[in-house]
C-alpha cells in the first residue's frame, strides 16, 4: 500500500506563495504518475496538476496555468506543487494522489490518496 504524507498547506494572503510537498512510501515511486487535486466547500473535487513518472510530461488545469508548477524528485520519493500569485478562489483542501490516470479527461482518477492539506487564501 502506497502512503502519501503532505505538508506545506496553510494560510496566505492573496498574491502570496505556498509550496506543497508530498512524500511517498515504497520503492516504485518513479513508476507512478503523480498529481494534485483540490476540493472547495460545496464544489466537486477537481484535478489541479499531474506529472508523469519521469517528470517529462505535465498537465495543469486552466485555472492555475502560469501560476502553479508541479515537479518531482524521484530520488526523494517526493512531488511538489509550487503555488504563486494565489487567489481567494484557490482556497480548498489539496490532495496528493498517486497512480493518476485519465488526467486530460473530465474524469481523472487515482489509486492512492493523501490525507489532504488545507490551503486558505485571504483577501
Amino acid at each position: 500500500q502506497v502512503q502519501l504524507v503532505e505538508s506545506g498547506g496553510g494560510l496566505v494572503q492573496a498574491g502570496g506563495s505556498l509550496r506543497l510537498s508530498c512524500a511517498a512510501s515504497g520503492r516504485t515511486f518513479s513508476s507512478y504518475t503523480m498529481g494534485w487535486f483540490r476540493q472547495a466547500p460545496g464544489k466537486e473535487r477537481e484535478i489541479v496538476a499531474a506529472i508523469s513518472g519521469g517528470g517529462r510530461s505535465t498537465y495543469y488545469a486552466d485555472s492555475v496555468k502560469g501560476r502553479f508548477t508541479i515537479s518531482r524528485d524521484n530520488a526523494k520519493n517526493t512531488v511538489y506543487l509550487q503555488m504563486n500569485s494565489l487567489k481567494p478562489e484557490d482556497t480548498a483542501v489539496y490532495y496528493c494522489a498517486a497512480d493518476v490516470s485519465a488526467w486530460r479527461t473530465a474524469q481523472p482518477s487515482a489509486n492512492y490518496w493523501g490525507q489532504g492539506t488545507p490551503v486558505t487564501v485571504s483577501s
